[in-house]
């Protein structure tokens, strides 16, 4: 995507890599140079929520669903400004980051991490971003 065509406008983007969103959204706006991505969970390109997999899968689909949605807008993980992270055991947190540190490498976003009571699907993980265009 031509960042000229972003400048003053909202693009809305979909990733032919994810199913198709579930409800009112976009995988992602563009807008004034920076990507914005929806909360990204658990949730495979047919559509299968993963809440009863292994944690550590639940993990590694949802950076999935986020590269997927950062590729399809013209960006990447290395053009991440924020990650913000929603957990529902924070007692899994150093699994978590384990896996996110491997994910990522040496860039470094800025980046919460919120201890929730409960998501979508009974997801044990939910994560949204800002990126660069």
């Amino acid at each position: 995507m031509n960042l000229a065509d972003t400048e003053n406008r909202i693009a809305h983007v979909n990733s032919p890599e994810l199913s198709k969103p579930g409800g009112h959204y976009s995988h992602a706006c563009i807008c004034n140079g920076m990507v914005y991505l929806s909360g990204q969970l658990p949730v495979d390109a047919q559509g299968q929520a993963l809440a009863n997999r292994p944690f550590e899968q639940q993990v590694r689909q949802v950076l999935f669903n986020i590269e997927a949605s950062l590729n399809a807008s013209g960006s990447s993980k290395s053009k991440l400004v924020q990650v913000r992270i929603f957990i529902v055991d924070m007692e899994m947190w150093p699994e978590f980051n384990r896996i996110y540190a491997e994910w990522i490498g040496g860039h470094r976003p800025a980046r919460i991490v919120a201890g929730v009571s409960c998501l979508h699907f009974g997801s044990a993980l939910e994560i949204e971003a800002i990126a660069q265009a």
